[in-house]
């Protein structure tokens, strides 16, 4: 009796250990999480890596393990996070909307009401360059020309072609069209097989630095009369690019008049609570650390990461919010 006695304890304390032991590893196993970008010439991808590069320092802490991928862009990035094959992704606010809403490339998926908020980031501008040799002064002058409106999937492919409608301008039948990717089209218009191409990035942005400064001289063009625009998009604004601070390459004498849009960061609902919440807390915590990652965050207010958003705040980021008093 007395050893069946000491059998039982030493079989229960065994069945104890064993499981704290399998709570503990359970509670250390680690969550591996994606961030899709954009282009390695925009801001999207640089993001994405600062975000993941602050979290992976506290990977004992939070046992979370971020990646970041060079992706299609917004639609892409919106897309693959709904299908679950990503975690997270750096979208234009106008994509979010359109997702949010169902609208344009979700016209016949429908509203995604899976999609979360997270936080704001940079503002964007809507931009137009064009080699000087090839005669452009306005988007007129576009009529005939080779011009790269965005791959598709992209945001800012979207963003052109609502330029170029609120401009009277037809895509399809008033100049040749390319389908590009970003990063593809400064070198082709420095080869002379593109003559202009439009891109939606904060600045400054390698893409724009890199096309204004080959032989072939390049100019940001003035987009203007939006007016209908801004009228029908409650997401766009009017902006101006600073084209003399950042491009001393470029032709210009002037900072050049646009408009514009916010890049966000989002996920799915059914992304964990305390995996948001984490790099909700690594950004907010360390705010001053994560503007200096990029010039394209300078302005950046805690207040201001919060507007442009479309979808619900995800609960995990609402969290970090209302403990520090900016909900």
């Amino acid at each position: 009796m007395k050893k069946l006695l000491i059998f039982s304890i030493a079989l229960l304390f065994g069945i104890a250990l064993f499981a704290g032991v399998t709570s503990s590893t359970a509670q250390a196993k680690t969550t591996f999480v994606t961030i899709g970008t954009g282009g390695i010439t925009g801001v999207y991808y640089p993001t994405g890596g600062a975000i993941a590069k602050m979290v992976n320092k506290k990977r004992k802490i939070y046992h979370i393990r971020a990646t970041v991928e060079s992706t299609g862009g917004s639609v892409f990035n919106i897309k693959a996070i709904m299908a679950g094959d990503m975690d997270f992704g750096v979208a234009q606010s106008d994509r979010q909307y359109q997702a949010w809403n169902g609208i344009a490339d979700w016209k016949d998926l429908g509203p995604q009401k899976d999609l979360r908020a997270v936080f704001s980031i940079h503002p964007e501008t809507v931009d137009l360059i064009a080699a000087v040799d090839a005669n452009i002064n306005s988007m007129q002058d576009l009529r005939g020309k080779r011009v790269n409106i965005g791959n598709i999937g992209s945001g800012y492919r979207k963003n052109a072609i609502d330029a170029l409608v609120a401009n009277g301008l037809d895509y399809k039948k008033d100049f040749h069209a390319e389908s590009l990717k970003a990063a593809e089209a400064p070198g082709l218009i420095q080869d002379g097989r593109l003559d202009a191409a439009f891109y939606t990035v904060g600045h400054p942005s390698g893409y724009y630095k890199e096309a204004t400064a080959g032989r072939r001289k390049v100019k940001f063009i003035p987009i203007t009369n939006i007016e209908s625009l801004l009228k029908k998009y409650p997401y766009y604004a009017k902006a101006v690019t600073r084209v003399t601070k950042f491009y001393p390459g470029a032709a210009n004498d002037k900072d050049v008049p646009t408009f514009g849009v916010k890049a966000t960061f989002v996920t799915s609902a059914k992304t964990p609570d305390n995996v948001v919440y984490a790099i909700v807390k690594e950004v907010f915590d360390n705010f001053e650390a994560f503007k200096k990652l990029h010039p394209a965050y300078a302005y950046l207010t805690k207040k201001n990461m919060l507007e442009g958003l479309s979808a619900p705040i995800h609960p995990g980021a609402m969290k970090y919010y209302k403990e520090v008093g900016l909900k």
